[in-house]
């Protein structure tokens, strides 16, 4: 369309080539902002349906750990005596 229009000489190329890098950042701007959004929908959804966030999974998967090992060490205590 911009070569149309300097073609046509409604445009100089040096308009042309402004028009199109403001709209390339208008594009980069906004493809930003949409996957914030879509990220911030998705986390959302996510959090009803109740799935645990990464962190939440990490902390349980500590826990466990820490338990199991008590556990083992209760084990060999008992058969110890």
């Amino acid at each position: 369309a911009a070569d149309d229009l300097v073609q046509k000489g409604q445009l100089n190329p040096e308009e042309a080539s402004n028009v199109i890098n403001n709209l390339l950042n208008q594009v980069k701007a906004e493809q930003s902002n949409f996957e914030s959004y879509v990220q911030r929908q998705v986390r959302n959804v996510l959090q009803d349906l109740g799935v645990p966030r990464q962190s939440e999974m990490d902390e349980l998967r500590g826990r466990l750990d820490r338990l199991e090992r008590q556990v083992r060490n209760l084990e060999n205590q008992v058969y110890r005596r």
